[in-house]
This record gives C-alpha cells, structure tokens and sequence, in this order.
C-alpha cells in the first residue's frame, strides 16, 4: 500500500479522505492536528452582557458563509 501524503491535502480533502476511511487513524490524528492549529476566536466572555447577541450573529455569519461557499460551487 503506498503512503499518503496528508500535508499535501487540503482540510477539506483531509476530511473528506477521512469520512470515507474511518479506519484509517492516520488519517483521523492529521484531520485533529490540522483543525487544533487553529487559532481559537473568542466571541463573547461568559460575563458579557451581550452574550446571547454575540454568539447568535457569529451563528449567524457561519451560516452564510457556508451558505456563499456551497452556491459558489453549484455555479457553473
């Protein structure tokens, strides 16, 4: 069996290899390594009094933008 090259794929791809290879803890361990370098974004401390706001725009935003990235791929 010859060697995958993780680095080489993109996150999506990582995922989606992973998805369809459950099996392979290699593959599983990239996916975790990759998506724990990124940088965390805190959106509201506990404490906010703007909290209940903050997150559900931030809910919000993530929505339209996967919302945006899926029609960008169903145009031709």
């Amino acid at each position: 069996m010859s060697q995958i090259n993780y680095d080489a794929m993109s996150t999506t791809e990582l995922k989606q290899y992973f998805i369809k290879h459950r099996g392979d803890h290699a593959a599983f361990q990239a996916y975790l390594d990759r998506i724990n370098q990124r940088p965390l974004k805190i959106i509201a401390s506990p404490d906010d009094p703007d909290f209940d706001e903050k997150v559900k725009l931030a809910i919000c935003q993530k929505l339209e933008r996967a919302r945006n990235k899926s029609n960008k791929g169903s145009n031709p």
